[in-house]
């Protein structure tokens, strides 16, 4: 899923490798991220103020940028956004939950579209939610524990340089990182709880350790040194808690 899901990025990758839904979060946009991501997705959605990044983002084309729906309280979208998407008939739905972020009751509504409209997805992509204030990308991270009681589709969050996906505690997870889009660093952070790990593939692995705030957290960590020409190693990680697995991605991806 990750190999895909980076490959999803080169703008060379064949149409059809994976299949999406795609979500924009309220925080800066990049715009070949968008153009790919928005190309390959079955279903988009915006969270609130995040209408108003797009429709800067796509001046001039917004017509071909238009989300299946925008939710959320809509404090943030400005009120020209808005017109303007209500008049492309997009669907607004009003999501006052204050309990709740905009991203959580986003991805609440795109699991339920899924289901209603019988689409069938790999996964679901996140635009944004890495980036600018750090309670927010907290925030962003909590939607992913969520996510897990959601649906049993990966959800995975992206922006900048970074990957983040929160791996669930059954079985074996499979990573594969050679895809030429992967940076040097990853990490396995537990947030939320102790975490019992395995692995294999990384530079630095863990047999049977505990990761906890306070004892050992695996950041900066990379991947299994390889001989020149020779493939990455793919990466496993047996958990027995819901464990935060980030990367790296290429900044220069031409």
């Amino acid at each position: 899923m990750i190999q895909h899901t980076l490959l999803m990025l080169e703008k060379r990758t064949p149409e059809g490798i994976l299949r999406i839904c795609l979500i924009v979060l309220n925080q800066p946009l990049d715009k070949d991220y968008l153009h790919i991501l928005w190309n390959k997705a079955l279903l988009r959605a915006c969270a609130d103020g995040a209408a108003n990044h797009l429709y800067n983002i796509t001046a001039g084309d917004c017509n071909s940028f238009l989300p299946d729906y925008i939710s959320g309280d809509f404090d943030s979208i400005t009120a020209e956004v808005k017109a303007f998407y209500v008049d492309k008939r997009c669907k607004l739905i009003e999501t006052a939950d204050q309990d709740l972020t905009d991203y959580s009751k986003c991805l609440a509504i795109m699991v339920d579209e899924i289901l209603r409209r019988q689409l069938q997805v790999d996964a679901i992509v996140t635009l944004g939610g890495l980036a600018g204030r750090f309670d927010q990308t907290m925030a962003s991270v909590e939607t992913l524990h969520h996510a897990l009681s959601m649906t049993q589709l990966p959800v995975l969050i992206i922006q900048g340089t970074s990957l983040a996906y929160l791996l669930r505690p059954q079985g074996s997870h499979r990573l594969g990182v050679n895809t030429g889009l992967e940076g040097d660093w990853c990490s396995l952070i537990p947030v939320g709880g102790p975490c019992q790990t395995i692995t294999t593939g990384l530079k630095w692995n863990l047999n049977n350790e505990v990761l906890q705030f306070g004892k050992l957290v695996s950041t900066s960590n990379s991947y299994e040194p390889v001989a020149p020409g020779n493939p990455k190693k793919p990466v496993t990680v047996i958990t027995d808690q819901p464990l935060l697995w980030s990367m790296g991605i290429r900044e220069n991806r031409e």
